[in-house]
């Protein structure tokens, strides 16, 4: 049996559509906090456990019989992350859990400057203790991100950034198609597993993509982390997370989201989207 958490959320509940179109909802179960959420996958036939990160006790029995448990980080910046992560590794280890994927991020890293990046490798070394066979999904920073960390730029020209790197900008749909494909394969996919788009752009190169897109100038303006930060709080957006935002680009910078490979073309049977699509609004990202 697969089970997913997370199933009511954007990332692992596509990955749960994706698996409902090869396998019988009878091979399906999801942990959900709310069941009432999952109300709609209950009446297709997906077994609906309850089960919380934050409720040690609940997760052994909504983990149990699973051969494959897909394990969605956690996404409250405000919680423990690391301890959410431990309680579900632990309950998993004692559900005897045949392998567990974990939802991990790219630019996991001990020393990243991007707080979550520094949780995910911290929970990566959790399953690497756990005795637990497990795969570590490091998926590229999500695409949509784009969206608003680009600011207004179709009205002024102008991408303002603290600092500039390049970031493998991988559409969330796409990560979310590879972990069903990766779920149903025969392959173990062992420990870090890297899925990517194809092309790792600055925001330097954005603004040329940018510009290509809308048919006029576009550039980009690094104003320094200082400056960024006091635009951001000026303009009303809670100092604390002005910062946590100013590490991905810190991390940007250091080369943290840099690589790139070819795996996530390979399980998709074509070319992830890209941030021309993005920009164009060619699919889902």
């Amino acid at each position: 049996m697969i089970i997913v958490t997370g199933a009511t959320g954007a990332l692992n509940g596509s990955t749960v559509e994706h698996l409902l179109e090869a396998r019988p909802a009878s091979d399906l179960a999801v942990v959900v906090r709310d069941a009432s959420k999952a109300r709609g996958l209950a009446d297709r036939g997906v077994e609906v456990r309850t089960g919380d990160y934050a409720d040690p006790t609940s997760l052994p029995a909504a983990f149990a019989g699973a051969d494959q448990l897909l394990l969605v980080s956690s996404n409250d910046p405000h919680a423990d992350a690391v301890a959410l992560h431990r309680n579900a590794v632990e309950a998993a280890a004692a559900a005897g859990v045949g392998r567990v994927l974990y939802t991990s991020h790219q630019g996991a890293a001990p020393d990243t400057p991007f707080g979550p990046g520094r949780d995910h490798a911290a929970t990566e070394a959790l399953l690497a203790d756990s005795g637990l066979a497990w795969t570590s999904l490091r998926n590229g920073f999500y695409a949509h991100s784009l969206t608003w960390l680009l600011g207004d730029w179709r009205e002024t020209g102008v991408i303002t950034v603290p600092a500039d790197g390049p970031v493998s900008w991988t559409a969330r749909e796409d990560a979310a198609e590879a972990a069903a494909r990766i779920l149903l394969s025969d392959d173990a996919f062992d420990g870090p597993t890297t899925l990517t788009a194809a092309a790792a752009p600055t925001f330097t190169e954005i603004a040329s993509i940018a510009a290509e897109v809308a048919g006029r100038p576009v550039e980009t303006e690094v104003v320094g982390e200082d400056e960024w930060l006091a635009r951001e709080v000026a303009a009303g957006r809670p100092e604390t997370m002005a910062r946590f935002t100013l590490g991905m680009y810190q991390a940007a910078a250091g080369g943290f989201f840099a690589g790139t490979d070819p795996l996530l073309g390979e399980l998709l049977g074509r070319e992830p989207r890209s941030v021309h699509d993005l920009l164009t609004g060619d699919g889902p990202a």
